[in-house]
């Protein structure tokens, strides 16, 4: 199984980072917009089409409030495992550390996998990030 691990320093307060990938059906617009044009809910689980077309169902595995950590799981004829977290951490200067993680299988699908989640951490620092003085 392919494993990829993305650690990145954004510019802004990690409480409005939580905030932002807690909000599970919102991604579209408050996380990641650009990346995700649209999300819907539906149960637990939300429907996410990302702007070059593709179409996933992502299922809410666990929202932990007190580790600031979201966990969901996508399973497709594509992917025949794919589970991943993100965890928000405060890092120096109130800015955040984002740390997201996301085991795949196929492995033949993980550059695919390691080059989406690159641009949707781009989308996530030009939505939350502090614009400059």
């Amino acid at each position: 199984m392919a494993s990829i691990q993305k650690d990145i320093i954004i510019d802004a307060n990690p409480s409005d980072v939580w905030d932002a990938l807690r909000d599970f059906g919102a991604l579209h617009t408050r996380l990641v917009p650009d990346f995700v044009t649209d999300t819907r809910l539906d149960g637990d689980a939300r429907i996410v089409t990302f702007a070059n077309g593709t179409v996933a169902r992502e299922i809410l595995v666990d929202c932990d409030d007190a580790r600031r950590r979201l966990a969901y799981a996508i399973v497709s004829e594509r992917i025949r495992q794919h589970s991943a977290s993100a965890q928000v951490f405060d890092a120096s200067d109130g800015r955040t550390r984002f740390v997201w993680t996301a085991d795949v299988l196929p492995n033949e699908i993980a550059p695919y996998m390691d080059a989406q989640m690159d641009l949707g951490l781009l989308a996530m620092q030009k939505a939350l990030g502090r614009k400059a003085a």
